[in-house]
């Protein structure tokens, strides 16, 4: 006889009857609680757009941080738990790094979403470097960088899955976003069309009045590379939408 979903849910290696690892599906289910990402990906450059919830007036909206740097060439916007996310751009970072002391050369953005993906998927692990975490991470990465091959856009979610996308959004409103950006992406886009969509889309899905102060935006460029926009940049494009 099957045990209950309780049963199978508590291990963090058990598979259910019907192939199901509960505890990655709850990590999934915990980035739908958090803000809302959005990238797209153009010939000209990469955007990513993020909602930073502000949920007290008198809380410091410059240190929430959803889109950091991880090389001059790789940026990323994240999704759910923030502490989780910490370890897992400290791991993008240190990979970028150790790429470029060892080859010479800039890390392209699939290897260091691999490399990521790699740390993700470690929950299941224990060995002799130490005990296995605990859970998996509670968090989606949009990769946003420029290599060899052009602009490139990755998404990575807590089951260590990696895939390159167009354009893709993450956290609560990702699927009203994601119908969005269905509708209006297409190849041609110029990396300011991107933006506008990206802000566009972005005050849809979100509960507060879109404002320099509740989202942040980043451009990634083969010339300028890693670009966050100022709140001036910011006001501006929203003014094109309103």
């Amino acid at each position: 006889m099957f045990l209950t979903r309780s049963e199978y849910d508590r291990g963090v290696n058990t598979f259910s009857p019907e192939g199901r690892l509960f505890q990655v599906e709850y990590a999934i289910e915990a980035i739908k609680l958090g803000s809302t990402a959005i990238g797209i990906c153009t010939s000209e450059g990469v955007v990513l757009a993020v909602e930073k919830r502000i949920t007290s007036p008198l809380m410091e909206p410059t240190t929430i941080e959803k889109i950091v740097e991880v090389d001059k060439h790789i940026g990323c916007a994240v999704s759910g738990l923030m502490a989780d996310s910490r370890t897992m751009i400290d791991r993008a970072r240190v990979e970028c790094q150790n790429h470029w002391f060892v080859y010479n050369e800039n890390m392209s953005v699939e290897s260091c979403a691999q490399a990521v993906s790699n740390l993700a998927i470690q929950f299941g692990d224990s060995d002799d470097d130490g005990a296995a975490m605990s859970r998996p991470f509670g968090v989606a990465i949009l990769f946003a960088g420029i290599d060899e091959k052009g602009p490139q856009l990755y998404h990575m979610d807590p089951s260590g899955t990696f895939v390159q996308f167009d354009a893709k959004a993450i956290g609560s409103g990702s699927e009203g976003a994601q119908q969005s950006l269905q509708e209006v992406y297409h190849r041609s886009m110029t990396l300011s069309e991107a933006t506008t969509a990206a802000l566009t889309i972005l005050k849809q899905v979100m509960e507060e009045k879109l404002n320099s102060s509740n989202v942040e935006v980043m451009t990634m460029t083969p010339g300028a590379l890693f670009h966050m926009f100022t709140k001036e940049q910011v006001e501006e494009v929203i003014s094109k939408i309103s």
